[in-house]
């Protein structure tokens, strides 16, 4: 379960809540059978408190959007692409410690 300030993203809504972004956006690319998936949201979802009004947080089910997960290249899942302007300006794949997302974030806002 997403918390509240979490997007949940699919073709439709990916250009204007991802690429239109006036902020930086920390997109998921994940699934349901993805433990690594799983035990990365909890930190997700206190990087969206911690982050709100700054950075966004949106998830991609990659087995409900395929589409995405091609367009973008996923290959392994927990992949996480950071957007700002409408492009991809970071990227980790796996299983990754908060203090290395938040670096990531705090990067594209300076």
């Amino acid at each position: 379960m997403a918390a509240k300030n979490i997007v949940t993203l699919d073709a439709q809504n990916f250009g204007s809540e991802v690429l239109n972004s006036p902020q930086p956006v920390l997109v998921d690319f994940w699934a349901e059978w993805c433990g690594p998936c799983k035990m990365l949201g909890p930190v997700l979802d206190e990087l969206a408190t911690e982050y709100d009004g700054k950075a966004r947080i949106g998830k991609v089910n990659i087995d409900e959007h395929q589409d995405l997960a091609v367009q973008y290249g996923i290959t392994s899942i927990p992949t996480l692409l950071l957007f700002k302007g409408g492009q991809v300006v970071g990227q980790t794949v796996g299983l990754k410690p908060k203090g290395a997302l938040k670096q990531a974030i705090d990067a594209v806002l300076k």
